[in-house]
């Protein structure tokens, strides 16, 4: 339990790795608000956190609006009195090659994770640094260092989510905020599953460790950089590839 009455916010938590994280604070004693656009798998994790004996609360919020993000956090604040955790883990993609990327694409890959990340820091940063206390965890991907062949988009805003972690880590140091990325590689969430069976065979087989991951491996490493066990590490870029970017 080393959550233990922590308060916890996890965008996209619907399903796939947001899902398993959410669960994964609950099982260690956190209470968890369920931030997740699609209200059917929200209120479904919500009900299954609730079911681990821990409190859930379910907003269906888009993360790329300021203003529902500011909500969402006011309201928390109202009922909860803090926010200990906050977890960036919404995304979505429309891959696209370079010459067929699609502006309207481009804004709202960006839109969701990197400016729906910056939203939701701006939005607790305050209470945190009141605290002086707060773990923030923001989800990336192995394709934000390494790039990606129809993953322009994609690729870009996990970079850009690397690169706002390292900032933000900088300015909230010195309140005793930790922020830290993790670069999950192939991790069988709903998507992955529906990707072509020789795609997969493709990464894996660049993957020393021979397989693809689960969402529970993420959630694991996201548990600990939340906890007061890894109370010294911040700005600190966390591969869960199976050692795919090797």
């Amino acid at each position: 339990m080393r959550l233990k009455d922590r308060k916890a916010i996890v965008t996209g938590a619907g399903q796939g790795i947001g899902r398993s994280i959410a669960l994964k604070m609950a099982q260690e004693g956190a209470d968890v608000v369920i931030a997740e656009k699609n209200p059917d798998t929200g209120d479904q994790t919500k009900k299954e956190v609730e079911a681990l004996g821990r409190r859930a609360l379910f907003f269906p919020v888009d993360v790329a609006d300021q203003r529902q993000v500011k909500g969402m956090v006011e309201e928390v604040l109202k009922i909860w009195g803090k926010i200990d955790i906050l977890v960036n883990n919404a995304g979505f993609d429309r891959g696209g090659t370079l010459l067929k990327v699609k502006e309207e694409d481009w804004d709202a890959v960006l839109g969701v994770h990197l400016k729906g990340t910056l939203n939701c820091i701006q939005a607790v940063a305050s209470h945190m640094i009141g605290n002086r206390y707060g773990k923030i965890v923001n989800i990336s991907s192995i394709y934000g260092r390494s790039g990606g062949i129809a993953a322009i988009s994609y690729s870009s805003a996990k970079a850009g989510i690397i690169g706002l972690t390292k900032s933000v880590a900088q300015e909230l140091g010195r309140y005793q905020v930790n922020v830290n990325v993790i670069l999950p590689g192939l991790i069988l969430t709903p998507t992955i599953a529906k990707m072509a069976e020789k795609y997969k065979n493709m990464i894996i087989d660049r993957t020393p460790l021979g397989r693809i991951g689960q969402p529970e491996e993420v959630a694991n490493v996201v548990a600990f950089l939340v906890s007061d066990e890894a109370s010294f590490m911040t700005g600190a870029t966390v591969e869960v590839s199976g050692g795919a970017s090797m």
